[in-house]
């Protein structure tokens, strides 16, 4: 898949990332409560140099993979354990390495993703973000634009981009100095491969009926499934495209992924083992591991310094 010139691209190697066995702990969603030790690795400036970019409130919105959904019980948020905002040790999420790498954010991670949020719900949350002064927000939405229970309700790639870009452009008008990362929407295909044969996650795929358009008759090899399944993961890439798009023309205080949660061969140990769908505590952790090379060379920026 191309990405357009001048997006910050990254070649996605999906790493094993283990996590022990986790028990499950009620968690409510919303800012995280207090930090926790992590082994994250600490940026610095060198010597006599200014301290970078420390943001103080940093948001997560988009929809169930961001909320942690299913990482620690059956069918219940879990911001504890999100990629983005979790301050389980575990995933080393956003939240944490920005901790670690000295930003302020202690107690002020607020994840106000939404478990079947689609980029239609994008503009409400952004303004959520707004009202709380978020300097630093997490964006992963549109796998439910995708899912739905029959391909021709799915959200259109020009619709999805106009969303979007609304979306950040509320986000503009209330914070200006205020820096945002997009991250691709998984490839759903890939769910399909890697629970096909497995007759737990078949199991729970239909009686869920979780995301039909690409994972309805998954044993099936006849021509109309195949090109179905080819045309959803077009429409997702198609998303994606958009995200690159939008990010570019917001400029330098946004970064992409450059497609490397779409183009991460992950595994079964890393979804769910409730539904086969959404990422483990493990799969939330890969996902951190993944994106957040992307944004930390801002940790490195002169403090005040716009994003450049």
């Amino acid at each position: 898949m191309t990405v357009l010139t001048g997006v910050v691209t990254l070649v996605a190697v999906c790493p094993a990332a283990p996590v022990r066995a986790a028990g499950s702990r009620p968690v409510e969603a919303g800012t995280a409560k207090r930090p926790v030790s992590a082994p994250v690795r600490v940026v610095t400036a060198g010597r006599g140099a200014p301290a970078g970019w420390r943001p103080v409130v940093m948001v997560a919105v988009g929809d169930s993979i961001s909320s942690g959904f299913n990482a620690c019980g059956w069918y219940v948020p879990c911001p504890a354990r999100s990629w983005a905002t979790g301050d389980d040790e575990r995933v080393r999420s956003h939240y944490l390495r920005l901790l670690g790498g000295g930003a302020p954010v202690a107690g002020h991670g607020v994840n106000l993703a939404v478990p079947g949020a689609t980029s239609a719900d994008l503009a409400r949350q952004m303004a959520g973000a707004v009202a709380r002064r978020a300097d630093y927000v997490t964006v992963l939405v549109g796998a439910q634009d995708a899912c739905v229970a029959d391909e021709r309700q799915m959200t259109p790639v020009d619709v999805y981009r106009r969303r979007v870009a609304g979306a950040l452009e509320t986000l503009r008008a209330g914070r200006p100095d205020v820096r945002v990362f997009l991250a691709s929407v998984p490839d759903l295909r890939r769910l399909w491969q890697v629970g096909r044969n497995s007759v737990a996650a078949r199991a729970f795929w239909a009686v869920g009926r979780i995301c039909p358009s690409m994972l309805a008759r998954p044993r099936s090899t006849a021509p109309a499934d195949r090109e179905r399944r080819d045309r959803v993961r077009a429409r997702v890439a198609g998303y994606n495209s958009a995200l690159a798009q939008v990010c570019a023309a917001y400029g330098p205080a946004c970064r992409f992924d450059g497609n490397a949660l779409f183009d991460c061969r992950f595994t079964r140990d890393q979804l769910s083992k409730w539904d086969f769908f959404h990422p483990s505590a493990s799969g939330q952790r890969l996902i951190a591991q993944l994106t957040f090379p992307l944004i930390e060379d801002w940790l490195r920026e002169p403090a005040g310094e716009r994003a450049t």
